[in-house]
């Protein structure tokens, strides 16, 4: 059974006997659907000397995680980008491909829960923050011409709603277990349609990308629908230019806070239709 896995390689919070940063190899297997037991996926840690920070030790380490869970994943997703050579490199040599990514949804999670309550009780741990160097992201680019939708529109769904996901039609898409954003079932989840009679090759599209999320950007070039991807990818999915719309994308983001940022993105070729091309369950998170 194929398996993506997301990985971390970084400083933590703890200095070894010579006062330096202790860093340390996290790995997880991606939820890969709604109906997902999250206890079930793999996991590893291991630590590394600052001496010995570099690809050929995170390959062995790599290795020795394939070894641990018995099989090698497609591929792995890292969101630390002032770590893609070295991440790249080491997957590459261990056989696996390896992109920048977002969708890092689990990795996040246990990384906050090690800050609280692993690293705390380790010899040498330093209180306070483990700051990571932030990278300017460009700006959003546009939609290929080829991509663009003829209609869009907001809608919302019960969390309860999307324990049928598994029996809807689509066509491209991802989802992960609910009990990841610790809401409870009635809880309202917001989403954003696109219709197309280019709905499939939209769809196709999209799944290439690593779509991390949706968000109404307002700002200084103008109030817009903004679909993050990659590590910094963005795209502008549409403009809101009139008060309706700009009402709506207000309440999307309001929505999309009080359900700990879950949100989807459908698109269909037109409002009738009963099937999906593309739907993607979301979370937007903030990065450790």
């Amino acid at each position: 059974m194929s398996s993506i896995w997301e990985l971390d390689f970084y400083s933590r919070p703890i200095l070894d006997e010579n006062n330096k940063k202790v860093w340390e190899v996290v790995i997880c297997e991606s939820p890969d659907g709604i109906t997902q037991d999250v206890k079930s996926l793999f996991r590893y840690t291991q630590y590394c000397p600052s001496t010995q920070v570099n690809s050929v030790w995170l390959r062995t380490a790599l290795e020795e995680a394939i070894k641990e869970s018995k099989q090698q994943p497609t591929r792995i997703r890292f969101f630390r980008r002032q770590m893609s050579n070295m991440i790249i490199k080491a997957c590459k040599d261990a056989g696996i491909p390896a992109l920048p990514s977002r969708k890092t949804l689990l990795l996040n999670q246990w990384l906050l829960e090690r800050l609280e309550k692993v690293y705390p009780n380790e010899p040498g741990y330093q209180g306070g923050t483990n700051p990571s160097v932030r990278l300017d992201a460009p700006l959003p680019q546009r939609l290929p011409d080829a991509l663009e939708m003829e209609q869009w529109g907001f809608v919302t769904l019960k969390a309860s709603d999307f324990a049928d996901m598994p029996e809807w039609e689509i066509g491209f898409g991802e989802s992960f277990p609910l009990d990841l954003a610790n809401i409870s079932p009635d809880t309202p989840i917001p989403g954003v349609l696109l219709f197309s009679q280019r709905a499939l090759p939209i769809a196709a599209w999209m799944s290439g990308l690593e779509l991390a999320w949706l968000k109404f950007d307002n700002g200084s070039q103008g109030a817009r629908l903004v679909l993050e991807t990659g590590a910094t990818e963005s795209w502008v999915v549409a403009n809101t230019r009139n008060p309706q719309q700009l009402e709506q994308a207000e309440n999307f983001e309001k929505a999309k806070k009080k359900a700990n940022g879950v949100h989807f993105i459908g698109v269909q070729s037109n409002p009738e239709s009963e099937s999906f091309a593309g739907f993607w369950l979301l979370c937007e998170v903030s990065l450790p």
